[in-house]
């Protein structure tokens, strides 16, 4: 049976996308009949855009105003100085109407024709709609707030266009250029795939320098070189640090692993918002372990990663906060090397910085924290270590951050007390850090216990203890 075709306990599918308001699409409009009716500005918009796009445009305005007597004249653009008919739109793909049109009427002729309709702000009579444009031709990007707010739509563009440099419209031109090279040396998916990635970092790193010939041979070459034909046949796995919940946290090579993805396998803490840079085609499969409920085990997730990656996939395994950080990183990473299989890891931000960020704490504020130390208040059999050093952590110079201390709290919080750090030593406990919900239980070691039962938080959490976190108790 293949890794697609088994049910494991927690191996679950997840879904790939949230509920959409539209359907985002990009019709090719070049040399297809596009038909605009009325003499506006807003419709000269509209126009305009049709005409940058190829089409064969054709505008029925009685009194076109100054913006649509402009158009006249530009390749592949009609204009007709009189009302619209029926059959103006016999062959149409697309049919926009401003708002001195009745739009009912326009409607129903347009479709009856076949075309797809848009009538100027007016929402209930559109078949489709025309979002914010970022152009960097062929590259387009396009904003739609399902015509709710379209000047915050505006002002997302802007943003947008901050981030994409005009020198990517040559990197997109010349994809357009070379994929017919790539496609004539007849490689496997996965081989394509790597080119583009590598064509992609290339672009990310020189956004501003327009491809060269010695940027096509040179990507080409890798493309054909046997040793990565072999590699990428193989697979890998990327051991990624999804951080405490936050998108926003995810590291931009994070992000750049989710996107090469094949398969993603994911732990219960990674939030919707990370899942949701993966490549949209990745299997996402979550194999969460659900402390003290069933789920699926260690060794299941690592035969599992160790059967994909075997099976020539990218997968990519997510690991709240960083896999480094009490991940159980190096079971699945010594596994995936005794099969002889490539495995890399990309760091994430830790549940610890997020939550001393979210208390405007210092882990090692100067004078109060001599050492920062991070324990786990959970063994292999689901209750206390026993091989904790006490002394350590009794120490009133250092930070203390507990990992999956909430249910062995109370019989930790005593035995530190009973090596003797204070009782009014500053302690809190922060509940799904950089999460929307996120909150914290500020108190000190004598009252902590309590607090955090009175509170009864049921999503991950963090204990925070220390002279360095004075600034939190105090609010």
């Amino acid at each position: 049976m293949s890794a697609n075709e088994r049910r494991r306990p927690g191996a679950e599918p997840a879904r790939r996308m949230d509920a959409l308001a539209t359907l985002p699409v990009f019709v090719r409009a070049s040399g297809r009949r596009v038909v605009v009716a009325g003499g506006s500005d807003a419709a000269a918009w509209k126009a305009e855009l049709a005409a940058a796009a190829g089409a064969d445009l054709h505008v029925f305005a009685q009194a076109p105003g100054a913006a649509l007597a402009a158009l006249a004249g530009r390749p592949g653009v009609t204009l007709h100085a009189r009302d619209w008919r029926s059959d103006d739109l016999s062959g149409a793909v697309l049919a926009i109407c401003d708002e001195t049109i009745d739009a009912p009427a326009f409607r129903a002729a347009a479709r009856a024709a076949g075309a797809l309709v848009n009538a100027i702000d007016r929402q209930e009579f559109c078949d489709f709609q025309f979002g914010s444009i970022v152009n960097r031709s062929p590259l387009v990007v396009a904003i739609s707030t399902d015509g709710a707010a379209p000047v915050f739509g505006q002002a997302i563009r802007m943003r947008i266009e901050t981030l994409l440099p005009a020198g990517f419209a040559a990197w997109a031109r010349a994809a357009q250029t070379w994929r017919a090279d790539l496609k004539a040396l007849a490689l496997t998916f996965r081989a394509r795939r790597d080119f583009w990635e590598r064509f992609a970092a290339r672009a990310l790193a020189r956004p501003n320098d327009a491809p060269q010939e010695s940027d096509r041979a040179a990507l080409l070459a890798q493309a054909q070189a046997p040793e990565t034909v072999a590699a990428n046949a193989r697979g890998r796995a990327i051991l990624i640090g999804a951080g405490p919940g936050d998108p926003e946290l995810l590291t931009l090579r994070a992000v750049r692993a989710l996107q090469s993805a094949d398969v993603v396998l994911y732990d219960d803490l990674v939030s919707q918002g990370v899942l949701d840079m993966a490549r949209r085609e990745a299997q996402r499969l979550n194999v969460g372990k659900r402390g003290y409920k069933p789920s699926c085990g260690q060794d299941e997730i690592t035969a599992l990663l160790v059967e994909l990656v075997g099976a020539g996939k990218v997968v990519a395994r997510l690991k709240g906060g960083d896999p480094m950080v009490f991940g159980r990183a190096t079971e699945e990473i010594e596994a995936l090397q005794r099969a002889g299989l490539a495995v890399e890891v990309t760091p994430g931000v830790t549940a610890a910085s997020a939550a001393a960020s979210a208390l405007l704490a210092s882990l090692t504020e100067r004078d109060k924290a001599r050492r920062l130390q991070f324990i786990t208040a959970h063994s292999r059999a689901g209750g206390l270590p026993d091989d904790l050093n006490w002394r350590a952590l009794a120490d009133p110079k250092a930070s203390t951050v507990v990992y999956m201390g909430v249910h062995t709290m109370p019989a930790l919080v005593e035995r530190i007390m009973q090596e003797g750090l204070a009782g009014d030593t500053p302690a809190v406990l922060v509940e799904r850090a950089s999460w929307p919900d996120e909150r914290a239980v500020v108190g000190t070691l004598a009252t902590i216990v309590a607090q955090t039962q009175a509170a009864a938080p049921a999503g991950p959490c963090v204990l925070l203890i220390g002279s360095a976190f004075s600034h939190a108790a105090r609010g």
